[in-house]
């Protein structure tokens, strides 16, 4: 798989995840739901950093 699918494909993975958390726990909790997407992206970005970014 090209390097652009396995970026689009966590991308999507993110949206899925970000969006999927504020429905089922934080629908009316805006800074809850502020910080956890946040931290959703933290994680989200550490993570590629770590493993994905070689190349």
């Amino acid at each position: 798989m090209g390097r652009q699918a396995v970026v689009a494909l966590y991308v999507l993975a993110l949206v899925v995840l970000v969006v999927g958390v504020d429905v089922l726990f934080f629908r009316h909790h805006p800074w809850g739901r502020l910080l956890v997407n946040v931290g959703i992206v933290l994680v989200f970005a550490a993570f590629f950093l770590r493993f994905l970014k070689r190349s």
